[in-house]
């Protein structure tokens, strides 16, 4: 009983520890470049679950919600993400962050279009759809794609609904 115990207590562990670091191991081997920014964007997009839009954007549902979704451009979103750029360097993280979801980067307004309140999803913004060739000060380069985890926690609607 405790060897199985001990096997399943370890098997856990090894599984745990995998998860992370394939979640944790494509930003090892990107960097900044033009053409690293290109091949990640491929990669992403052959991996099981992603799903990629007209325009370029990608995502994967890693969990499914029920709510509301934003139906105008002045309805409050109240979300929890992560960003890192694709060589795993994290530029930006909240939690309870409210923004009216029209007036952000055409990546996150098309994607909380898409969401549902309770939805969590890993998002990657082609830079086209992030800050382009601009960047974002001194944390964002240039023409870089961009990862956010992304939890929509509550739409608060800016009118009645019709």
């Amino acid at each position: 009983m405790y060897r199985f115990a001990a096997l399943a207590g370890a098997a856990l562990l090894c599984a745990t520890t995998l998860a992370f670091a394939q979640k944790a191991a494509p930003s090892a081997k990107y960097d900044l470049s033009a053409a690293s920014n290109q091949k990640f964007l491929a990669d992403n997009a052959a991996k099981p679950g992603v799903i990629k839009t007209k325009d370029g954007l990608q995502y994967r549902v890693l969990k499914a919600g029920h709510g509301k979704s934003p139906q105008y451009a002045d309805d409050q979103v109240t979300v929890n993400y992560k960003g890192w750029m694709i060589n795993g360097k994290v530029f930006d993280q909240h939690n309870g962050a409210t923004f009216p979801a029209g007036q952000l980067i055409p990546g996150w307004v098309e994607a909380l279009s898409l969401m549902k309140e309770g939805d969590t999803w890993e998002l990657v913004i082609p830079s086209d759809l992030g800050y382009g060739e601009q960047g974002a000060g001194s944390d964002i380069p240039p023409n870089q794609t961009l990862v956010f985890d992304m939890t929509l926690l509550k739409v608060q609607p800016a009118r009645p609904s019709p």
